[in-house]
């Protein structure tokens, strides 16, 4: 299962697009040049090159800054003097005593929710082991597997936690680890004089600011052949001289930045797509807002075009009837990203969220429901006017869950991928594991559950054809 959050995302214009760090260069304080220009003199001509390929500089360094040291530029800096207060033991101390009390509040949430068996409890495990807690997950689960097989048969007892059987066994059973000897030395290799012959070669006046590659082709050049290149870095490494040693970026990691709904009423999802009208090139256009967490329909409308204007009164009527929720998210059509919706949700306060340019996965719940409305084998190949493209969705129900997204003409959309839990639980998030409610809304067309061609409640529905335990934490990829 896949987390997302929006933590760190900084907010501008309503807008949520998230920025990974920006490239930092080294910086030198003063201090630490007046030390360098003091070692570097004092040293021996052999040692000066190891000490700046150690420090990662150049020798042009510390020219600049013996220069700077005595034209005044570095006078009247003097070493900072020690911190007062706690130690650094306390402070590890403090610190090791923080990560313990949030390990102990995680444990303890697990716990708790290993009292809640079946789909939530895999989803769970899995989950927790997708972020990094596989060890917690383990302590806690390992035992309740061994609790659960004295009552009943240990196959039984690992698919009710979501546990492997294999991972159980091998628990028991833990493999000896290969004694590892220390790895011979290779008949060709270096003594410790070559080595040594080799780095002082290197940290020469002439070949301190080169490169290896450059000592290497100007040593073959004058008919010396030390050792490889690769070598030669090995061996820099050993001595702690390897490193960059050139003025440019460090440019940190990108992550994917990511949305995470754990309630309803936080994360909605949107989007737009065509139904074939009575002709070729005749395209009706059905707009669908959905709750990711409950895959709730919180509004839809069925339309003879595309507009900017039918969406922004589709979401403001949809936020009037549900509330306002945390983050709107959906791709790059030009409704999605058009003036007007931009505006709508600035005003309302809700965070804008876009799918990242060129990719196709960034907005799975909408797609999915679409997709499962149309491979459903009652779904029309056409329809022959705006009216009965918005019947025939309901038509295609196989569930009757509450919902109290009711567009203008009338009729109830409630394909068997979009509606899949109760509205009390859309609303107050209960446990999703009751069963759904066969209440409608009044003045719906499908109230009277003996009406004939109304759909008897089959409960919930899986509509991505994934496990229904993802469920538990849906999640949205928006834009970097």
């Amino acid at each position: 299962m896949m987390t997302m959050t929006m933590a760190d995302a900084p907010v501008d214009d309503g807008v949520v697009s998230p920025r990974a760090e920006r490239p930092k260069r080294r910086t030198f304080t003063a201090e630490y040049k007046l030390a360098m220009v003091a070692e570097y003199d004092a040293a021996e001509p052999g040692a000066k090159g190891a000490l700046l390929r150690r420090e990662g500089l150049y020798s042009s360094h510390v020219v600049e800054w013996r220069r700077a040291r005595d034209a005044g530029a570095l006078d009247g800096v003097t070493a900072k003097p020690p911190a007062r207060g706690r130690s650094p033991e306390q402070t590890e101390n403090e610190r090791l005593q923080r990560d313990n009390d949030r390990l102990r509040r995680e444990l303890a949430k697990t716990q708790a929710a290993l009292d809640v068996w079946g789909k939530g409890t895999r989803a769970l495990g899995a989950g927790l082991r997708e972020r990094g807690h596989r060890d917690a997950v383990e302590a806690v689960i390992a035992p309740a597997v061994a609790e659960l097989a004295g009552h009943t048969s240990t196959k039984q007892a690992c698919e009710l936690v979501g546990w492997s059987r294999a991972t159980h066994y091998r628990a028991r059973r833990p493999a000896e680890p290969a004694p590892v000897g220390p790895r011979p030395a290779p008949p060709n290799a270096l003594s410790p004089a070559e080595c040594a012959r080799v780095l002082a070669e290197l940290n020469s006046r002439r070949f301190v600011d080169k490169s290896v590659g450059q000592c290497w082709a100007t040593l073959l050049d004058e008919g010396t052949y030390l050792c490889s290149m690769s070598t030669m870095h090995r061996l820099l490494r050993r001595a702690g001289q390897a490193g960059e040693r050139r003025h440019q970026a460090t440019h940190p990691a990108r992550v994917k930045p990511e949305l995470l709904a754990t309630a309803p009423q936080q994360v909605w999802s949107w989007d737009i797509t065509k139904l074939r009208g009575p002709t070729r090139g005749v395209y009706y256009d059905l707009y669908v807002i959905l709750d990711i967490f409950s895959r709730y329909v919180v509004g839809w409308t069925v339309a003879a075009t595309e507009s900017a204007e039918i969406a922004e009164q589709l979401i403001a009527d949809a936020i009037t009837l549900h509330g306002r929720p945390h983050s709107l998210h959906a791709d790059r059509g030009t409704s999605m990203t058009s003036r007007p919706v931009a505006q709508l949700l600035v005003d309302l306060g809700v965070a804008r969220s876009h799918s990242r340019p060129h990719v196709s996965n960034d907005n799975p719940y909408s797609e999915a429901a679409f997709k499962t409305l149309k491979y459903a084998p009652v779904f029309p190949d056409r329809f022959g006017t705006l009216a009965d493209a918005a019947c025939s969705a309901r038509r295609s129900s196989a569930t009757t869950t509450t919902n109290t997204a009711t567009p203008a003409s009338g009729c109830t959309l409630r394909p068997r991928c979009i509606t899949a839990l109760p509205a009390e639980f859309v609303r107050t998030g209960r446990s999703p594991w009751r069963p759904p409610t066969t209440q409608t809304p009044r003045g719906s067309d499908t109230a009277d559950p003996s009406r004939p061609g109304c759909p008897k409640p089959r409960g919930s529905t899986n509509p991505t054809g994934r496990r229904s335990d993802r469920r538990t934490k849906p999640h949205l990829s928006h834009p970097a």
